[in-house]
């Protein structure tokens, strides 16, 4: 049966959570999971909160899905572990160096792949599995057809999301909240600037990134039929009646294998939404019709939550047993109860005596002990061996009844035997000698021309597509430039066939270098002869990432630009390491094409330019797969600045997006120091001020 997952953003919502049918909830334990500012979880909590879940048959997953520095991986490692002795029967990870650390110090705890690993395609999920991972948890961008597809190839487990708010962007690949606000949600911290308002022709009128929320409940037995082992909720900053209500929903048409009726289609509603639901993702129709806001003024439904509460504030009997019980003469009573797992406990109490008037019953027996109401214990059926003849009290049976059931919590709630390791960073590796070399990116081949190629970057970034489908842009490129491919961070399975094409006369023209920005694009990557370059999209925040990427074969890395140029030059750089040094960060890469929801049709090629609520304007342009990709308004500058050339890069990479060929060559001439030239608007990024 689907395993359902809901959220516990507190122990109040854990036991709303529990107490209406989840088979699982995730949680955050400390500060290093994707919703700090939830109601986390001490140690203590945690530990009563495994209890709690194990005795009443409910899994517990630990969320640890943030980017973490190098001084923070020893106490997430700490964490894991003791997560680990307390019972916790998952974690979600993000970062590799998380993964990394998890192995070491918890070898035998399950990992899955958050969502926040952009897992979206089958290489991805084969990827995941070769990491040592037993489930992948896909992006919420994904059809139908893309996750049957998924499911019926996978080797491991396919977790996808059922109900609850919809990022904008992919998750995992959102920098908006980070490099606008300072708070990152690839941190915890997201701000939530899709929910802002902004607009188009310099007004800021609308709500186009506000997706509506997901709702699953009518495409439950499609989901199944899929593969997917597991349905999760959204949810973990909502109150614990939102949770009640959405969690009882989903358990019971899970259960009863049904359509939703009206009504609890009206109370999901009523719980939470913007302006209705949406299923677009899952039925692959993408469009304005998904988006939405919340009304602020939407009263609290007073009624259906003080029902809800109710539901959680008594034990709901969730777990089967079944008792047996044998009373014979001249030998103690004999009461015994076993769970769905085969464990056993089992009581005696007094001989019984011969009886004077009414003889006990096997049908009393049954009786007594089935009252299993106040426990977490529904009784699924009583044997009972009563030989003729005999009296025994009722209080016995009652009594043993009490006894057999303590003891079987007792072994419910026992904690696993793992191993515990220590975490290690390893040997330090030095970092080169002298200023990194330069490289350039860029989106368009139309960008490249004579002047800039003679300038001779380290390596050329090309787009596979532009590369493949303008090759005459690059006959002058000299020898001493590498030339690279930068693969689309998103490439759904259907994609792959044209995507190899490209790539293949990418390699045909000379290519040796993929600029790689998810992990489900290396194994191809690799097989057409490539070297390995992990981009931006692939987050680099320890050193511990770039030691499991050099793992994987890669040869060069991509720092995160989250963080401070002094955190990476102490990085340790197991793999060559490169940084964005000029250009338009990308803060969205959006499924939904929001310029075709403008215009009603296809104009990615003109000057597209969101404005948001402070005048600022982000242009948006178009991405492989009839995607969208939202720019930082302002672009990254540092030629004036000289800390970026003694971080210990190999490579700092000039990205061009929206220049025109001529800004294209006066930006690289700059940073050789051969001009003055420097945008009319620019950003240092947050290479001086930080995340979150």
């Amino acid at each position: 049966m689907l395993e359902l997952l809901a959220p516990a953003g507190s122990m109040e919502a854990l036991t709303a959570a529990v107490q209406n049918g989840a088979d699982a909830v995730y949680l955050g334990f400390g500060d290093f999971n994707a919703r700090r500012n939830a109601k986390n979880f001490t140690e203590a909590d945690f530990a009563a909160a495994v209890s709690y879940c194990h005795l009443r048959d409910t899994k517990v997953y630990l969320t640890l899905n943030t980017l973490l520095t190098d001084r923070e991986l020893p106490a997430a490692a700490d964490l894991a572990r003791r997560a680990s002795d307390l019972g916790a029967d998952a974690v979600l990870v993000q970062d590799l160096g998380v993964l990394r650390a998890v192995k070491q110090a918890a070898p035998d705890l399950p990992v899955h792949a958050s969502t926040q690993m952009t897992v979206h395609n089958l290489d991805g999920v084969k990827l995941c599995a070769d990491l040592g991972m037993t489930r992948a948890v896909l992006s919420r961008e994904l059809s139908a057809e893309a996750i049957g597809y998924i499911c019926d190839r996978s080797p491991i487990e396919i977790e996808v999301f059922g109900h609850g708010a919809l990022c904008m962007c992919y998750s995992g690949q959102c920098f908006f909240s980070a490099v606008v606000g300072e708070r990152s949600g690839n941190r915890g911290l997201c701000a939530q600037p899709c929910r802002m308002k902004y607009g188009w022709g310099g007004k800021p009128d609308g709500y186009p990134l506000s997706l509506k929320d997901s709702c699953m409940a009518s495409r439950l037995r499609q989901i199944r039929k899929l593969g997917v082992t597991c349905l999760k909720l959204e949810g973990r900053m909502k109150r614990p009646e939102y949770v009640a209500v959405v969690t009882r929903i989903y358990s019971t048409l899970i259960k009863e294998d049904r359509m939703p009726s009206a009504d609890e289609l009206r109370d999901l509603e009523l719980a939470f939404s913007r302006e209705g639901f949406t299923q677009g993702y899952f039925d692959d129709k993408k469009g304005p019709q998904m988006f939405g806001v919340r009304d602020e003024k939407t009263p609290e439904p007073k009624e259906l939550f003080a029902q809800a509460r109710q539901s959680y504030a008594q034990e709901n009997q969730r777990v089967d047993v079944r008792f047996y019980a044998m009373v014979r003469p001249g030998e103690p009573a004999q009461v015994g109860v076993e769970d769905k797992d085969g464990r056993v406990v089992t009581a005696s109490g007094p001989v019984p005596e011969k009886a004077q008037n009414l003889p006990l019953t096997a049908e009393q027996v049954e009786k007594q002990l089935s009252r299993t109401g106040g426990t977490p214990y529904r009784c699924a059926g009583v044997k009972a061996l009563v030989e003729p003849g005999l009296n025994l009290p009722l209080a016995v049976l009652n009594a043993l009844r009490r006894e057999v059931l303590e003891g079987l919590s007792q072994k419910r709630q026992e904690l696993p035997k793992r191993r515990t390791g220590e975490y290690k960073p390893g040997v330090r590796y030095e970092d080169p000698v002298g200023a990194p070399r330069l490289t350039v990116a860029v989106r368009r081949a139309s960008q490249l021309s004579s002047d800039l190629l003679n300038q001779t970057p380290a390596i050329l970034y090309v787009p596979a597509q532009e590369l493949a489908e303008h090759p005459h842009y690059i006959k002058n490129l000299s020898r001493e430039t590498k030339l690279g491919v930068i693969l689309p961070r998103i490439i759904w399975d259907r994609e792959w066939e044209k995507n190899r094409e490209y790539l293949e006369k990418a390699r045909e023209l000379g290519a040796t270098e993929a600029l790689v920005g998810n992990l489900g694009m290396a194994r191809a990557a690799r097989e057409l002869g490539f070297t390995l370059r992990g981009d931006f999209g692939i987050p680099v925040f320890n050193a511990q990432s770039l030691k499991e990427l050099k793992r994987l074969g890669f040869t060069s890395a991509t720092a995160s630009f989250e963080l401070k140029l002094a955190q990476i030059r102490d990085l340790s750089k197991a793999i060559e390491l490169e940084a964005i040094v000029y250009g338009r960060l990308p803060l969205m890469l959006t499924e939904n094409c929001i310029i075709k929801n403008r215009t009603g049709a296809c104009a990615c090629e003109g000057e597209n330019t969101l404005t948001d609520r402070k005048g600022e304007r982000f242009p948006v342009v178009k991405a492989p797969g009839c995607r969208s990709e939202i720019l930082n308004s302002r672009k990254l500058f540092l030629a004036d600045k000289p800390e970026w050339k003694r971080c210990g890069l190999t490579y700092a990479r000039l990205l061009f997006t929206t220049e025109n060929p001529w800004e294209c060559v006066q930006a690289l001439e700059r940073y050789r120091d051969g001009s003055t030239w420097s945008p009319s608007q620019f950003t240092r990024g947050l290479y001086y001020r930080g995340v979150e």
